[in-house]
């Protein structure tokens, strides 16, 4: 055989070599978190499921130090450690933090969400018709899909009855749109088209507010709250709400879609919006869930139950539980949790776990929209909230780990 025979038969063993390495490090780096969240008098375990041995880094060495040897630290309570493959190659740095013991108590309560844009969300543009039978496009390839509209020159609006009478009011004169896209300013010149029925229209479809139901995951002892697991989005556009101000409202379950092949199920809720059945306000709208503030007389549910926060490196593989009120009632559903993604890619989907319960099967066919934001129990602790359902299986789910929502 010719010598290019073996050097193609070498180029390919490296290059599947190194395809195999490649493969190998992204599931070490799945399998080790970012950081570790350890309390006070834990002891530390470094047990991860890739052959990996820990070493402090030396620039933590003083930290390590001053956090063993006094409890009244000046210094950031945390030090890190390097990861090494087989005990030889760094791989990945972890971060340990020191934090006390947490509790929150566990919710499951379905809630009504409501919330206001800040500025007015562009969901699309359309054609207009001019006074002479015309069709134009005054606002195309000017303003996009999830763009908000703060201001028509120059004065603010907040609504989307303000934006439409504005536009009007200045008739075709050009007029200055202030922009937010992608959370730049920016500032879009274009001149409105006086409509068939006397009116001038800029053709730009437009939302100001958004309702929907979710659950609840937690609130605190001092009546801060978080639920979903996700953000509040726009279905149409599929972008983050940016919310000037929102609130949960006590919501009735009256219908429960199963999730189907393809197709998710969801619950449909009747929201009350009567200023006495108000939950609580909303306060951010982050990647990670809503958080917000109860109302003071809710601070204590009497259904809800106390739980310690059970951090990502202390789940297992195996059984845990749902706490839901789907069904009418507060009951606990029997999950099987699959695997563990520590990598932080997907923050909101580091738990995948199977509904094994046949009651909440037969209820719901597993998880449907709505559910996102029921929180996860394993061993008497709280480790995380539902958030997300395979749309080709009900059965199987993502949740988010509960140290993430309450990071903020």
């Amino acid at each position: 055989m010719s010598s290019r025979f073996y050097q193609t038969i070498q180029q390919v063993t490296w290059i599947g070599a190194f395809l195999i390495a490649a493969f190998a490090v992204k599931t070490f780096l799945q399998a080790i978190p970012d950081e570790l969240y350890v309390t006070a008098g834990q002891e530390v375990s470094y047990e991860f499921d890739v052959p990996v041995s820990v070493v402090l880094k030396e620039e933590s060495a003083e930290v390590f130090d001053n956090l063993t040897k006094t409890s009244a630290m000046e210094v950031t309570p945390s030090y890190t450690v390097t990861c090494k493959l087989f005990g030889i190659f760094p791989i990945k740095d972890v971060e340990v933090m020191l934090v006390d013991e947490k509790t929150v108590y566990a919710s499951g309560l379905p809630i009504g969400i409501y919330v206001k844009t800040d500025g007015v969300l562009v969901l699309g543009t359309s054609k207009v018709t001019n006074a002479n039978g015309r069709e134009c496009y005054p606002a195309q390839n000017l303003v996009k899909s999830g763009d908000y509209i703060v201001s028509v020159n120059g004065e603010p609006v907040y609504e989307k009855e303000e934006l439409t009478q504005k536009i009007d009011a200045y008739g075709e004169d050009r007029e200055i749109l202030g922009i937010k896209r992608n959370g730049e300013y920016i500032e879009v010149s274009m001149t409105p088209v006086e409509s068939e029925q006397g009116r001038h229209l800029l053709g730009i479809w437009v939302r100001d507010d958004l309702a929907g139901v979710g659950t609840m995951t937690y609130h605190t002892s001092e009546g801060a709250f978080g639920a979903l697991g996700h953000a509040v989005s726009d279905g149409d556009t599929g972008t983050q709400m940016s919310v000037s101000e929102g609130w949960i409202y006590e919501t009735d379950i009256v219908g429960i879609k199963k999730g189907e092949n393809g197709t998710p199920g969801e619950l449909s809720g009747v929201i009350d919006y009567g200023k006495g059945h108000c939950l609580g306000t909303i306060t951010e709208n982050s990647p990670l869930g809503i958080q917000g503030k109860l109302e003071e007389e809710l601070q204590e549910m009497q259904e809800d139950l106390c739980y310690e926060v059970c951090y990502k490196q202390d789940i297992r593989i195996g059984t845990a539980y749902i706490i839901s009120a789907v069904s009418g009632e507060y009951k606990k559903y029997e999950i099987q949790i699959e695997s563990l993604d520590y990598s932080g890619n997907e923050e909101n989907k580091g738990i995948l776990f199977r509904v094994t319960d046949p009651e909440l099967l037969d209820l719901t066919g597993g998880i449907v929209q709505g559910m996102s934001g029921s929180p996860i129990i394993q061993d008497g602790k709280i480790i995380g909230a539902v958030t997300h359902v395979f749309v080709s299986d009900a059965s199987r789910g993502y949740g988010i780990f509960i140290e993430k929502m309450l990071e903020h």
